[in-house]
């Protein structure tokens, strides 16, 4: 693998794992439209490598909301703070994650063998962004911090939905949030924090299967490493941008471009 690929790779985790428009699909999308043949045959290190690419925007997510990860952990660790809004917010985040992590457990294996669907991959992105665009629509406007258990049982459900490249994490998160009643910068805030927890659980699970199959080979090191560290900065662009952009606009943009990628990806494919 060439680190050319490994930092365009690294870019569109980054770009693509907070913006609404689904990692886990450019990710196949990207090497499937160049004719990228890195892992042909090998599974496991392709694997390793989005572990990789995942630890990076996982630091970034952190490094961007450090300060209240810090106050939830705090608040969410002491008895005493029982009925603050940090001790709710810590555990809200923990509880939005269990239906994504039940379903991830269950269906795995299958969720495996129809990942390389490149027409269901367009088709996700078309119907999803659809999604995000009717559910952007609805008059929320209430802010993280008044977030409700209801809440979190609406977006939890939709986070599991997610596992589907194409779909988009925080996409089918946002859209919920927006559903449930909360503003932009809220439902973003709470997808962009939800992940976390996830993501923390899936590279956990999935370094195991990394480590048993002997880790990184020889001579890929530098690549992963070039690719974290672009993921890694890109992913802190990403929210920072987002965050920004949400006060002065909606979700249109994203929703456009998954609409015309979508289309142009069924296009190619029915051509190939």
């Amino acid at each position: 693998m060439s680190i050319f690929h490994a930092i365009v790779l690294g870019i569109t985790q980054g770009l693509s794992e907070f913006l609404p428009i689904s990692s886990s699909g450019h990710l196949l999308l990207v090497p499937w439209l160049f004719g990228w043949q890195d892992f042909a045959g090998q599974p496991s290190l392709e694997k390793t490598f989005d572990v990789a690419l995942h630890l990076g925007t996982l630091i970034a997510a952190v490094a961007y909301f450090r300060h209240d990860l810090l106050r939830y952990l705090k608040a969410g660790l002491r008895p005493s703070q029982k009925g603050t809004q940090d001790f709710r917010l810590a555990w809200f985040l923990v509880a939005s994650s269990i239906p994504a992590a039940i379903t991830g457990a269950l269906f795995s294996d299958v969720i495996e063998r129809r990942t390389g669907s490149i027409w269901l991959i367009g088709t996700m992105l078309i119907v999803f962004g659809l999604v995000l665009g009717w559910a952007d629509r609805r008059p929320g406007t209430r802010a993280l911090e008044q977030a409700t258990t209801r809440d979190v049982v609406i977006i939890g459900l939709a986070q599991a939905m997610a596992l589907q490249p194409g779909v988009s994490r925080s996409a089918v998160t946002i859209s919920a949030g927006r559903v449930a009643g909360l503003g932009r910068d809220g439902a973003a805030r709470f997808a962009f924090l939800m992940s976390i927890p996830i993501t923390m659980g899936a590279l956990l699970f999935t370094a195991t299967d990394v480590a048993q199959g002997g880790g990184i080979p020889e001579g890929f090191l530098a690549p992963f490493l070039w690719g974290m560290v672009a993921s890694g900065i890109t992913g802190w662009l990403a929210v920072w941008g987002l965050l920004r952009l949400l006060k002065t606009h909606s979700f249109t943009p994203f929703v456009i471009y998954r609409v015309v990628l979508g289309v142009g990806v069924l296009g190619l494919y029915a051509l190939r």
